[in-house]
């Protein structure tokens, strides 16, 4: 299972082209490129089933909601997908998105609640070392690089500037991404490159998983 040129081809089209006349012209190629996302995320979804439980893979639909935007262009110039995991004692999600120059991999903590924001600095701080660990893991760093997401310039209320992690304190999102080619993502070993991925990612997920489930004496809170 591989992801068609047909696909990026229509994408790279769209770009040039966002108006509903010529989509409607075209909608035969859109259900073409729909169907090959869909494919091909069921496929990692079949593979990510064999080590996790993941409770659905929703590929997202192409139209915008222009209502509040001043981008009035009605279509995605993508396609993308998330994989939720399944059952409340399992965090974190896993994203797949295909555009021509700019297709990623990646999951984690986009925009975490208010509550789960605050656990997760706690945690960060105040047990330091867990998460630094888990971030230096081979395969994860290998993979991925650093941990990324937007974060305050200052120090979180309720915190000190001397505290620990201090630099992952500030964060408001926690997440993980990588870019690829769009020969990378035509390529047959794409979906091992995506799954491989994934597979990377899971001791982090794993471990925000234990903190965002228990309290600060870890005890269980579901």
């Amino acid at each position: 299972m591989q992801i068609k040129k047909q696909t990026l081809d229509f994408l790279k089209d769209l770009a040039k082209n966002n108006n509903k006349p010529w989509f409607n012209e075209n909608k035969d190629k859109y259900l073409a490129a729909k169907e090959n996302m869909e494919e091909f995320v069921a496929a990692v979804k079949k593979e990510l089933d064999k080590t996790d439980s993941i409770d659905k893979a929703k590929v997202y639909r192409i139209y915008r909601d222009v209502r509040f935007s001043k981008d009035k262009t009605p279509y995605k110039k993508y396609l993308h997908a998330t994989l939720n995991r399944l059952g409340a004692e399992r965090r974190g999600g896993y994203y797949f998105g295909i555009e021509p120059g700019n297709s990623g991999v990646g999951g984690g903590f986009y925009a975490p609640n208010k509550d789960d924001l605050l656990r997760i600095r706690k945690e960060f701080s105040l047990n330091p070392e867990p998460i630094q660990k888990v971030l230096k893991g081979k395969k994860l760093k290998t993979y991925f690089g650093e941990l990324k997401g937007e974060g305050v310039k200052t120090t979180p209320r309720g915190f000190t500037p001397d505290v620990p992690n201090l630099e992952l304190v500030r964060k408001k999102q926690f997440y993980f991404m990588r870019n690829f080619t769009d020969k990378e993502v035509m390529s047959k070993d794409f979906l091992n490159l995506v799954v491989d991925g994934f597979h990377s990612i899971r001791p982090y997920f794993d471990y925000m998983s234990e903190v965002l489930t228990t309290d600060l004496n870890g005890e269980s809170i579901l």
